[in-house]
């Protein structure tokens, strides 16, 4: 499907009335960590501070990072992991996980973080009530990469994914590696012969697998499946979801064992089948205690390609072997797996199956419940980035204007998150103006003049049109 050369940016529809207004941060692409307001207007940027992704902190604190590893040796190595405060001052960074000496790069100590991490105090990274993520102290997990070689999943060098907790001090206390929990992971012989010839190879480092690329990871915090008695929702255990085997997963803190999951297969059960197919999703996680869904699960569930099996006519190896042209967002009950709430084209408005890829990101993107509950959803790949009722009414939409400069023009935001006014308070409260949604059939650019505004004139014999259903036929 096309897509329109010019068009609005900023911020395009805001109902104050029905909207839970705060503070929006994203990383703008070739910006830096961008704050709006419900309005669009950019109250603070921290430029140069990477984000994957940026997180606000009560106090007007931002964590991000200072730079990337060169993508030839290293993919989506983040260099550190950083938190400063209004000014741009550093106040906490972690980079001691690994000392990396790169072909013609200046040796140095890296955090390889990516995709996600976690602060003390908070366990989902936005804002709950009554679950402030600690700002001068405590500790923080982090999703990171390590380079391992395991032939019970390939011969191939596998970039392998890593869960570490570090105290503020910066010392690791706890680890998960990805790889040595293979055999839990539900894999059927199929996927295990595509993962041993192709586990997702990348060039980065003359060749590696990015087998899982994990690409959330959030505690479980205080639930009321664990406070019923179900040991696999302590809230210190941790849920991460994989976007090339569509797997989510919650892992035993204390074991390090996985003792909940989703997928890689979603036809071995009536409920899986009615849930349908997860795909190539992001930031899987428990919505938080204090919010409207709190225990559900809330998911970017993507679409696009991902998974590892049989081959088939869009996969002849059978890597990414499963396929679908549109994305969802799902709130899901994780013991019934029942879909309690959620957003497709289909509450988009769109005609199914014609239109259905109007609402499609095929790769990052997010969702966050907010405390009136609302939703705000990441429709990463477009730069859009929209807050929807339970009824599934837009009652705020901002498109970002901003483009890569990695020679991509893609105005892709990975992660946006909406924080309250008081988490920011270097700015006042900012005057909440209503933006209506614009009526398309009369919006124009200046000198493009709308059919109301020309003289017109009735073709005689032209036959009348009737409406069946969602299409419109011709008469005979």
């Amino acid at each position: 499907m096309g897509h329109s050369s010019v068009y609005p940016t900023g911020v395009t529809i805001y109902n104050p009335e029905k909207s839970w207004s705060g503070y929006t941060i994203f990383q703008a692409p070739g910006v830096g960590a961008l704050l709006i307001d419900m309005s669009g207007r950019e109250v603070q940027l921290w430029k140069g501070l990477q984000g994957f992704p940026n997180k606000l902190l009560p106090g007007g604190y931002v964590i991000g990072s200072t730079g990337e590893r060169n993508p030839q040796y290293g993919m989506q190595d983040m260099i550190d992991l950083v938190q400063v405060d209004w000014e741009g001052n550093i106040v906490w960074s972690f980079n001691k996980h690994e000392f990396i000496d790169d072909p013609g790069e200046k040796p140095e100590w890296m955090a390889r973080q990516h995709h996600d991490y976690q602060r003390e105090g908070n366990p989902v990274g936005y804002y709950a009530p009554g679950l402030e993520p600690k700002v001068d102290k405590g500790n923080t997990f982090i999703l990171t990469h390590e380079n391992v070689e395991n032939p019970k999943i390939s011969e191939k060098l596998l970039l392998d994914d890593k869960i570490i907790e570090v105290n503020w001090e910066g010392e690791i206390v706890w680890e998960w590696r990805a790889n040595e929990h293979f055999d839990e992971l539900g894999f059927d012989e199929a996927a295990k012969d595509v993962l041993y010839r192709d586990p997702n190879m990348r060039p980065a480092g003359g060749g590696m697998g990015d087998w899982l690329h994990i690409n959330s990871m959030s505690l479980l915090g205080p639930n009321k499946w664990y406070d019923a008695g179900d040991e696999r929702f302590n809230p210190e255990n941790i849920i991460w979801d994989s976007r090339e085997a569509n797997i989510l997963a919650i892992v035993d803190k204390k074991t390090s064992e996985i003792v909940w999951k989703v997928g890689p297969l979603y036809n071995t059960s009536e409920a899986l089948v009615k849930l349908g197919w997860i795909i190539g999703q992001h930031h899987v996680h428990l919505i938080a205690k204090g919010l409207p869904g709190e225990g559900n699960i809330l998911i970017f569930d993507n679409g696009g390609w991902a998974g590892y099996g049989s081959p088939n006519p869009g996969s002849p190896t059978g890597r990414q072997n499963v396929l679908r042209d549109y994305s969802r967002v799902l709130e899901i009950d994780p013991i019934t797996l029942k879909i309690i709430w959620q957003y497709t084209p289909k509450e988009a408005g769109f005609i199914e199956p014609l239109d259905s890829s109007r609402f499609y990101s095929p790769f990052i993107s997010s969702a966050q419940r907010l405390p009136n509950g609302n939703t705000l959803i990441t429709e990463g790949s477009d730069g859009r980035i929209f807050e929807v009722t339970e009824e599934h009414e837009i009652v705020w939409e901002y498109i970002s204007p901003y483009v890569g400069n990695k020679g991509l023009k893609l105005s892709m935001i990975y992660r946006a998150y909406r924080a309250p006014y008081d988490w920011v308070p270097q700015l006042e409260k900012p005057s909440e103006v209503a933006i209506e949604r614009i009526d398309n059939k009369s919006f124009r650019v200046p000198g493009a003049a709308s059919i109301g505004a020309i003289k017109t004139t009735e073709v005689k014999g032209v036959r009348q049109q009737k409406n069946e259903g969602n299409f419109c036929v011709l008469s005979r």
